[in-house]
């Protein structure tokens, strides 16, 4: 594995650390606190918080604000989204569905930025896909669940919108622009949910939640610029077990038993396939499929290609 590489990897798994800390500090929020409240004053003080580090560097400047506007947006709305699920859903099971994520992100990349993907990511897709519908559970489907998986969509678009930005730009730039260009969309959140719960105890939380956010976004964007999004996706999983861990030591949350198997269906495919099928082919993966799962469709193929 490329040295790159595997910095960038270290850089996502601590971020993940930061990730799941952010979620925890969403957890804390007073009952009457509402999301769009919070996501806005959330975005207001991590401006005050990086405007120093931006004085410091010398005010370096963005070159493309078109594609910045287009991540912020994205990014409030989704953030907007998770935060609601949060606050009605034990951390865990939004944990477990939001780490879709890294799926959608190696698909995207092969579609949007035509980055090679190979068999191991086509199975660990379809299994993804289906440890979705064992957590979720259509008869018992709720909108909380609903909107994880779209917070995990649009996350996964800023994702791979970062390797469009240029390598050189700072990543204090990156930060400021995500959270201010997206204020008018959030004022109209506001306005429309209502400014409800406004507190110090509510800021407070909102600069907690800000230092982790902003520490797993700055070591983000140093990561993706660093490798491609399919070679490093993999370490954002790392997020569902610091999740879990921290759900379970504040809050006493628990996957139930048939979450814990969707859960391993998401992740357990992209941790272990790459591992059984290293440095072999195409044809040699399914030949060790054929090994796992034997059947006479998968045999013929086989002497028919051989």
């Amino acid at each position: 594995m490329k040295p790159t590489v595997m910095l960038a990897l270290g850089l996502l798994i601590v971020g993940n650390i930061f990730s799941a800390l952010y979620d925890v500090s969403i957890k804390w929020l007073p009952d009457e606190a509402s999301a769009a409240t919070f996501l806005f004053v959330r975005q207001v003080t991590s401006i005050f918080m990086l405007l120093p580090l931006w004085f410091a560097q010398g005010k370096p400047k963005a070159s493309q604000i078109k594609l910045h506007l287009v991540r912020a947006n994205i990014g409030a709305g989704g953030a907007l989204l998770l935060i609601m699920a949060l606050m009605s859903l034990p951390l865990a099971t939004v944990s477990a569905l939001f780490y879709t994520a890294p799926l959608m992100i190696v698909l995207m990349g092969a579609l949007f930025l035509k980055e090679r993907i190979g068999p191991i990511s086509n199975i660990s897709s379809v299994l993804g896909f289906i440890g979705i519908l064992i957590i979720l559970r259509p008869s018992e489907m709720n909108l909380s669940g609903i909107l994880v998986l779209i917070a995990a969509l649009t996350f996964a678009v800023n994702q791979l919108l970062l390797k469009k930005l240029s390598g050189s730009e700072s990543p204090v730039v990156t930060l400021i622009l995500y959270n201010l260009l997206s204020a008018p969309l959030v004022l109209i959140l506001v306005s429309y949910q209502g400014l409800a719960g406004l507190s110090w105890t509510l800021v407070g939380i909102a600069v907690a939640s800000n230092l982790f956010l902003l520490s797993y976004q700055w070591l983000s964007v140093l990561a993706y610029r660093r490798a491609k999004a399919s070679e490093v996706a993999i370490a954002e999983y790392t997020g569902l077990v610091f999740c879990v861990f921290f759900g379970w030591l504040w809050f006493g949350e628990w996957l139930d038993g048939l979450s814990w198997l969707g859960a391993g269906f998401i992740v357990l495919p992209s941790l272990l396939l790459p591992w059984l099928f290293s440095g072999i082919s195409k044809r040699q993966v399914m030949a060790r499929m054929g090994q796992f799962y034997p059947n006479h469709r998968m045999t013929k193929r086989m002497k028919v290609e051989r």
